[in-house]
């Protein structure tokens, strides 16, 4: 057997001598520069960045890049669309130490995996958190009450594990959805948006209610405040950004009281 063995081996060194001469040679897929061109149009929900970096690392990576470690952001806003849209809308608000690093059409699992690179490794004092539209609409599948909370907590502990202090945002008023428009969204956005608001007590953590700021008589999302029935428009931002000052305020505290005890 021993024989065997050597033989073997001998063999794949003739056939393979750089492994051979190399052992440590790196794998394919693994790289130290991973994230092509960017691509004009891309979206987060394209196959071709599904199927090679499915929560999209490459999005903010170059971003990232250039944050100085010596002043980092006061808050970041990580979502989906409705935060990634937020930057265009209301492009003051997010002038004076706040970053945004929302991806169109991503779901609370995909935030959870670039959370560490998109949030904790920039140092905030605070996270902003909004993510529930897409889990309702399915955008990555079918999933469960108990996976979206599952993300989110862990999305808080690992915020709260680095001494930034956190946001909860509710998920905004919507009754349809245009692109899945089997979807009925509305008693779901209630059920989740009351499980974000315990949740937030609970933990002590700052729960904004952006669906209490903007929602019509039957959890709609008006037509003032967003013509799509689910997107806020530059109206709608305007009662967005009201709700976040305050929210960002009262996260201040705990943040503080972080940076004391460092």
């Amino acid at each position: 057997m021993v024989r065997w063995r050597l033989a073997a081996l001998a063999l794949m060194q003739l056939a393979s001598p750089a492994l051979a001469a190399d052992p440590v040679t790196q794998p394919p897929g693994i790289s130290d520069v991973p994230c092509p061109a960017p691509v004009a149009g891309q979206f987060a929900l394209d196959d071709a960045v599904l199927k090679s970096d499915w929560a999209w690392l490459c999005r903010y990576r170059a971003d990232n890049a250039l944050v100085d470690p010596a002043h980092p952001p006061h808050v970041v806003f990580i979502g989906d669309s409705i935060t990634e849209s937020w930057l265009t809308a209301d492009p003051d608000f997010f002038a004076h130490g706040y970053l945004d690093r929302g991806i169109s059409g991503q779901t609370s699992p995909q935030l959870l995996v670039r959370f560490w690179q998109d949030v904790v490794a920039l140092r905030p004092m605070v996270v902003h958190i909004m993510v529930g539209t897409n889990d309702i609409a399915g955008n990555t599948g079918p999933t469960t009450p108990e996976a979206y909370q599952n993300a989110v907590r862990a999305m808080v502990d690992i915020a709260k594990a680095n001494h930034i202090a956190v946001i909860l945002g509710a998920i905004p008023p919507t009754v349809t959805f245009g692109w899945e428009p089997a979807v009925k969204p509305g008693p779901w956005v209630a059920r989740l948006n009351r499980w974000l608001k315990d949740y937030a007590h609970e933990q002590h953590i700052v729960f904004a209610d952006y669906h209490s700021a903007l929602a019509g008589p039957a959890g709609e999302l008006p037509a003032e405040f967003g013509p799509d029935g689910v997107h806020p428009n530059a109206a709608g931002y305007a009662v967005m950004r009201g709700v976040a000052t305050r929210a960002i305020a009262e996260a201040d505290k705990q943040a503080r009281k972080y940076h004391r005890n460092d």
